[in-house]
């Protein structure tokens, strides 16, 4: 059947300002573009869009999607505004909590907080005393109570796992904070979640994804939650049948051989991305991996997830079947560490590695970066919750190459935008408006380093052009135009010519995927 869409604003994002009077799609696929008169006649229907505006459909480049989806359904902390409003909604869920159950939350942020107060065990111990893990924002750390302590044997004399650490009070004692690999020692005892429970999960992460115009997610999922037949079973429960969205699943290394020896998916609805793995940790808990010591914290330089050498061997492996790998590097030295195993073992031909994130880089880097086939993963909201505070873990020094969009871009990088999702909102709109102003909502400033603000058209690109670009679908996604696949995100203004702040006041009016609408306002 074929469809014309009609009476609105068009844009291509072929080249900046480019619309068409309207499109005809069927099967799924952009078929003709032209005026109205050209293409009515060949349409079996009409979808008149009542003047609003029409991009190519938005994509978060990088996401997690069933974390997202839990987060919806969990204690949500991350509006806690003070260490006392988050006690505030500790405490009132406790009420609820029911006898032996683990008590789960996340999205703090002590960043957040007037006085940057990370609580203790011994104050939630106040609020339950069932077993309770609460999870940093940047999930790259969490608090627990003395019970989950308790649970996982976690004493005074018990040592720091290499890839982590047991945060302590003068006296040696455990605070309940743990960051990075320390976290697994309290977390594997939480009961794996199901197939029922992902798929829950995951249709509540979809929904609400369509509903802000989203039409599909790079998603790093297959590893997080036991063997990865689980995960990759919900996302075949959830997305395909009625429910289109494209899901382009990162695999991490984890379970990356058994993946690859068995795995089908569902293209192109679910489809197979690159071996993930992660280098380092946050900015915001201080396990970003830099080449000299925190400002704030001169006695650390971050947390290496892995050695040299075990990055060396995760690249080999994705190497050894002929992928190309996903890696999270937040700090220069991260970056360091990957660009030395890529330089010693390329990617394959016609494969390009992604860096996700890539926050503080350096020029050095940046022109090691140039001669290789990379493509860059970046979180535009990590301006707008990273900074002020941002500064004051680099230094003024370090930051000429810290989220460094527009630099990046004028370099020649393919970019897509993502969110990190449930780490920052996953609005795209919010994305759009970051990276156009460098400001959080509402602050009426220039902007966190200015100089590094995008343009319109760069900033909806990142989401559209970009994101279709760095998993090599830019001859099909990204851009409307013949061929292309009829994936649309339909608002009720136009984000080309609204003031600064009105952009994330836009509303999405529709969500069309392969020429389907999956949601309307």
């Amino acid at each position: 059947m074929k469809t014309v869409w009609y009476n609105g604003k068009i844009y291509t994002m072929q080249k900046a300002n480019d619309q068409v009077d309207a499109l005809l799609t069927e099967n799924g696929k952009i078929v003709a573009t032209g005026t109205y008169e050209q293409l009515k006649e060949g349409a079996d229907t009409e979808v008149d869009l009542q003047g609003a505006v029409m991009y190519p459909g938005f994509v978060d480049s990088h996401m997690h999607m069933i974390w997202h989806g839990q987060k919806l359904l969990s204690l949500d902390l991350s509006t806690a505004s003070s260490a006392d409003d988050m006690m505030d909604m500790l405490m009132n869920k406790g009420k609820q909590a029911a006898q032996g159950e683990w008590f789960l939350g996340e999205g703090w942020n002590e960043n957040n907080f007037p006085d940057k107060k990370i609580l203790t065990r011994y104050e939630l111990d106040k609020v339950t005393d069932t077993p309770m893990l609460l999870k940093r924002t940047c999930r790259h750390a969490s608090l627990v109570n003395s019970q989950a302590l308790a649970l996982a044997g976690i004493t005074k004399e018990t040592p720091d796992p290499e890839d982590g650490v047991i945060v302590r009070d003068a006296d040696g004692e455990p605070t309940g904070y743990l960051q990075e690999g320390a976290q697994k020692l309290v977390s594997r005892l939480i009961p794996k979640p199901t197939e029922v429970s992902l798929t829950l999960a995951l249709t509540k992460s979809v929904d609400h994804l369509l509903s802000l115009g989203l039409t599909g997610a790079h998603t790093d999922d297959l590893g997080d939650f036991g063997p990865y037949t689980v995960p990759l079973q919900a996302f075949k429960n959830v997305i395909g049948h009625e429910k289109k969205f494209r899901a382009h699943l990162l695999r991490r290394h984890t379970v990356f051989k058994d993946v690859m020896a068995s795995a089908t998916y569902g293209e192109p609805w679910i489809e197979p991305g690159a071996m993930k793995f992660f280098v380092d940790g946050s900015l915001g808990a201080q396990t970003a991996l830099l080449s000299e010591p925190y400002k704030d914290a001169p006695d650390t330089c971050g947390v290496a997830m892995h050695s040299d050498e075990e990055i060396a061997a995760l690249v080999a492996l994705a190497r050894s079947y002929g992928e190309a790998i996903g890696v999270h590097v937040i700090g220069d030295l991260a970056a360091e560490k990957v660009l030395d195993a890529i330089e010693a073992n390329p990617a394959p031909k016609g494969k390009f590695d992604r860096l996700i994130h890539v926050s503080i880089l350096r020029e050095d880097l940046v022109e090691r970066m140039a001669k290789l086939p990379v493509v860059l993963d970046i979180q535009p909201p990590f301006v707008a919750s990273d900074f002020p505070w941002a500064e004051d873990r680099l230094g003024e020094q370090r930051l000429e190459w810290a989220y460094a969009w527009k630099k990046l871009l004028d370099h020649g990088f393919i970019c897509g935008g993502g969110s990190d999702a449930p780490i920052e909102d996953v609005n795209p709109l919010l994305g759009i408006y970051t990276a156009v102003t460098r400001r959080k909502p509402g602050e009426t400033h220039e902007g966190y380093l200015p100089l590094e603000k995008l343009s319109r058209f760069e900033a909806i690109g990142l989401y559209t052009t970009g994101s279709a670009a760095i998993i090599g679908k830019s001859d099909v996604r990204g851009q409307l135009a013949v061929g292309f696949d009829a994936d649309f995100t339909v608002l009720d203004r136009d984000l080309f010519e609204v003031e600064e702040e009105a952009i994330l006041d836009a509303e999405v009016v529709m969500t069309v995927v392969a020429g389907e609408v999956m949601y309307t306002r």
